[in-house]
């Protein structure tokens, strides 16, 4: 009922109420009233929701949320919803911190830096890994435990479906990665798969080319149909286009009927590559490719809804290019990005005579 009778009077004004011609002294005030009270209410629910982690604390507990959060929300309003005092509050503020408490309040300030940063992405050993290459001594669990001061988590995985269309009369390729997921140098074996990603408009279909040497994705395309041409060519163009590998590359795949299509062969035959598929119902033969696309999902598709192509477009461009390839954070690679992760490799190859 407030709503509308706000959405009213902004439409018409006087005209609002024609019972009265206006709002009377009474309703007016009675409208700001309720419109203060539900301020309050989303406030007091907010800083519980960002509390809960504090809220069967000690009371120094309590009082450290209430400093570290005393720009977003009411000092009074903080303490009235934790069960403290406004006066405990200024005591305890007034107290010298520890050594200790100093270092986790810088840590504390780095850690919401890296987690931005991140897209919100990063876990507690991420955020560890990350503070100690800013030089900073910081355990995960040291993290973990910051983080929930904070009211910080990672975006959780959902259970991922991995759909493959093989039931198809073409050739089949060996399998000559056989779940070999370590190679020593670049441009020696890649991996692709497909996807599915819902819009609004229907389903969109994503490709990736990956280097199995460094996890980076090399090539990707985004198609509304499910054609070799508009898929896994595409990605396979651009994978080229932008490393220009040696003759002999392994292109490790499903069974999929793009990848076992005639046009793709050729592509393949063209660019001098050999293909390697996956053994039938294995899973596991391409475990990296279809992990690259659960971390994707994870951390950047659920929980977003897109329009139509051309902004998961541009939305894929931003995970892909600014983040996953040249900042995110990869266990298997020591915590180094793929980006890093190749420039290190170079800088430790003997230059030429």
């Amino acid at each position: 009922m407030l709503y509308r009778w706000r959405d009213q009077y902004q439409a018409s004004k006087e005209e609002a109420f024609p019972s009265t011609g206006n709002l009377k002294d009474a309703q007016a005030e009675e409208i700001r009233r309720l419109q203060r009270r539900l301020r309050l209410v989303t406030e007091e629910r907010e800083i519980l929701k960002n509390a809960f982690a504090v809220f069967t604390g000690k009371n120094a507990v309590k009082y450290r949320f209430v400093m570290e959060h005393k720009h977003w929300y009411a000092v009074t309003t903080m303490c009235r919803v934790l069960g403290l005092s406004t006066s405990g509050d200024s005591a305890w503020t007034q107290q010298p911190q520890s050594r200790r408490e100093q270092e986790n309040l810088k840590l504390m300030d780095e850690i919401k830096e890296i987690h931005q940063s991140s897209y919100h992405i990063y876990g507690s050993p991420r955020i560890a890994k990350a503070l100690q290459q800013k030089g900073l001594q910081c355990s995960r669990q040291r993290a973990a435990r910051l983080m929930r001061r904070m009211g910080i988590r990672a975006k959780t995985a959902r259970k991922f479906k991995v759909t493959t269309d093989s039931n198809h009369q073409e050739p089949i390729a060996p399998n000559l990665l056989k779940q070999k997921f370590t190679v020593e140098a670049p441009n020696k074996v890649w991996t692709s798969d497909i996807t599915y990603v819902m819009t609004k408009r229907g389903w969109q279909y994503l490709t990736i080319i990956l280097e199995l040497f460094n996890r980076e994705i090399i090539g990707y395309s985004l198609s509304n149909r499910l054609s070799a041409k508009s898929t896994v060519i595409a990605a396979l163009d651009m994978a080229v286009q932008h490393r220009c590998p040696p003759q002999g590359i392994i292109l490790h795949s499903d069974r999929g009927v793009q990848y076992a299509s005639k046009s793709f062969r050729k592509r393949l035959k063209t660019y001098r590559m050999t293909q390697s598929m996956s053994g039938k119902g294995n899973c596991y033969d391409n475990a990296v490719t279809e992990t690259v696309f659960k971390i994707l999902k994870t951390e950047w598709i659920y929980g977003t809804s897109f329009a139509e192509q051309h902004e998961l477009r541009s939305s894929l461009f931003e995970y892909i290019e600014l983040f996953y390839n040249r900042k995110r954070l990869h266990s298997a690679l020591g915590y180094l990005s793929p980006a890093d992760f190749m420039r290190q490799y170079y800088q430790q190859q003997p230059l030429a005579s």
